[in-house]
């Protein structure tokens, strides 16, 4: 259960402001919201399993060295805070193919952010909790923290007709990420 609503908080707090947002509202004003919720539940799914599978390999194989995967993974943490204090901007290619987008809606959503998220923040951060939580839990948690955030930039975006305020939501996120972090290296450090 730890694991389960650690995971959602992180991944949630990982995936406000980042471009796989910025898809799902592209999306949704194409699409009804019920496919493109699908269809992002579907391909969260798929990669945060994947993700959790490589973390669950990583803790087991170094189970002794838990300290300094904690170390690692705090390090980790802050530089997930760097990256998303940068930011993150859907460029206007991945725009153009999130408004294009032929055939049915919840494969091409499917698909455009299983892509999107190989080797994102959010799949590294669900790796990254998986080292030292529980896979079941990590992935569950990972998935719905994942839709949740995107849900609310679709429900958001329908709402008001604009983006969540950027600058808030990246300054908020990145402290979050300081503060996990933090906790992680504190744990190793003094395990």
């Amino acid at each position: 259960m730890d694991a389960l609503l650690l995971s959602t908080a992180v991944i949630f707090v990982a995936e406000l402001g980042d471009k796989s947002q910025l898809m799902a509202m592209t999306f949704a004003a194409r699409y009804r919201a019920r496919d493109v919720l699908i269809g992002i539940t579907v391909a969260t799914a798929i990669v945060h399993l994947a993700s959790v599978g490589i973390g669950a390999a990583i803790g087991s194989a170094f189970g002794d060295y838990q300290a300094a995967i904690n170390v690692v993974a705090g390090l980790a943490f802050l530089g997930f805070a760097a990256w998303t204090l940068r930011g993150d901007e859907l460029t206007e290619e991945e725009a153009d193919k999130a408004r294009s987008s032929q055939g049915a809606a919840i494969l091409a959503v499917s698909v455009a952010f299983f892509l999107a998220e190989l080797g994102d923040k959010t799949m590294l951060a669900t790796i990254t909790l998986a080292t030292h939580e529980g896979w079941f839990g990590t992935w569950i948690g990972s998935t719905v923290g994942m839709v949740a955030a995107d849900a609310l930039a679709i429900g958001v975006g329908a709402v008001l007709g604009r983006r969540l305020p950027e600058k808030a939501i990246r300054y908020g996120a990145t402290a979050a990420f300081v503060v996990f972090g933090l906790l992680l290296l504190v744990q190793g450090l003094t395990a």
